[in-house]
């Protein structure tokens, strides 16, 4: 196979007609309200709530804002339990508040934190649980919350990859207390930079607005040590824009899902994730396990799909455990994460997004068989 001028990436965003969007940018230089939740702005937080069934959610910059402001919100200290296999945002956020991160390893089959290690891993110094729900896949959401509850502990999930998933028919964003989603260009609903926090009240979803713009809550009054993490009009025009399109792209996603799992079903050395159980899920990430048995070894494979301008990624590798600001800590030696170090060095996410033609797909598949 030749290689080919046209590149191939693991997610690309989808762009909806350009005039579509034009109408959006006319009403905001109408407005002559650019941020400081605008129109747009309260119009997507709504619309955001409804969607995804949740009671509260206010709208940020970006997701990474949105971890640390939900940590301050809780009022997070002292050591906080979480994954080494997430990307570094996760735990950069508890390091910029102070906190200790805590690595757990994780669950061979979802690779998500495994709940049956939390409780081990618990000290009097542990105020808290972050979990990843990796590439969408639920974490034990229902045990992860009876732990929490059984030792005090608050939960706050990381859902960068879960937006608009339903685990057991219900929105998976209601879980924990609190849970912060990312709208990063890359995310199957975007609005090029942002994210959100989805709160269980009104009191907390206050205490978030506030810590988002400075911690101010009039002209002359300052509650909080807040941060600006606002999301702009332009952004959240976008995302108004992206909602027409969400089922149509999940559904072009899934056809992606599907012929994957079937071309590559009984490859030797290729694993594909499971389907989780009463789950709908979003279709966003397509990770596969190189194992011995292939004839190329993961990185082999990672190359070699480089080499034929396909752009593969090896999320997650290295573990954030490995790298230099958290492999001092105790938590992070190799041998407390025998199943995240093993993934780590197996996982590739395949290209999937709703551009991904047939033909395209089918360089991937071939260059994966050999």
């Amino acid at each position: 196979m030749e290689p080919t001028s046209r590149p191939i990436y693991v997610t690309q965003p989808y762009l909806p007609p350009l005039e579509e969007f034009i109408p959006y940018l006319q009403q905001i230089w109408k407005n002559k309200w650019l941020t400081n939740a605008g129109p747009f702005h309260n119009e997507l937080e709504a619309a955001l709530a409804q969607h995804l069934e949740v009671p509260h959610l206010s709208l940020f910059a970006n997701g990474t804002i949105g971890l640390v402001v939900a940590l301050q919100a809780l009022r997070i200290s002292g050591e906080v339990i979480t994954t080494p296999f997430t990307f570094v945002a996760t735990t950069h956020s508890l390091l910029w508040n102070g906190i200790k991160p805590v690595f757990v390893d994780i669950d061979a089959e979802t690779f998500n934190l495994d709940a049956d290690r939390i409780e081990s891993a618990i000290t009097p110094l542990t105020t808290a649980i972050m979990p990843v729900h990796c590439y969408g896949h639920p974490c034990d959401v229902d045990r992860i919350q009876r732990i929490a509850d059984r030792y005090g502990l608050k939960v706050i999930y990381d859902a960068a990859h879960a937006f608009d998933v339903r685990y057991h028919g219900k929105s998976l964003a209601r879980h924990g207390d609190l849970t912060v989603l990312s709208f990063h260009a890359t995310k199957s609903f975007n609005t090029f930079e942002g994210g959100a926090i989805v709160s269980p009240d009104e009191k907390t979803k206050q205490r978030i607005d506030y810590l988002k713009n400075f911690g101010i809550a009039d002209e002359v009054t300052v509650v909080g040590p807040g941060i600006n993490g606002k999301m702009n009009e332009v952004q959240a025009a976008f995302g108004l824009l992206q909602l027409r399109y969400l089922e149509d792209g999940k559904q072009k996603r899934r056809a992606v899902d599907r012929r994957y799992r079937t071309e590559l079903a009984g490859l030797p050395g290729i694993r594909c994730l499971p389907e989780p159980a009463d789950t709908d899920v979003n279709y966003s990430y397509f990770p596969i396990l190189v194992g011995p048995e292939h004839a190329s070894s993961r990185d082999a494979l990672y190359e070699r799909l480089r080499e034929h301008g396909i752009f593969a990624r090896r999320y997650f590798f290295p573990l954030v455990s490995e790298m230099p600001m958290y492999r001092g800590l105790p938590s992070a030696a190799a041998e407390n994460l025998p199943v995240a170090s093993r993934v780590a060095q197996q996982v590739l996410c395949l290209p999937i997004h709703a551009d991904l033609s047939v033909p395209d797909q089918e360089r991937v598949i071939q260059l994966i068989k050999g």
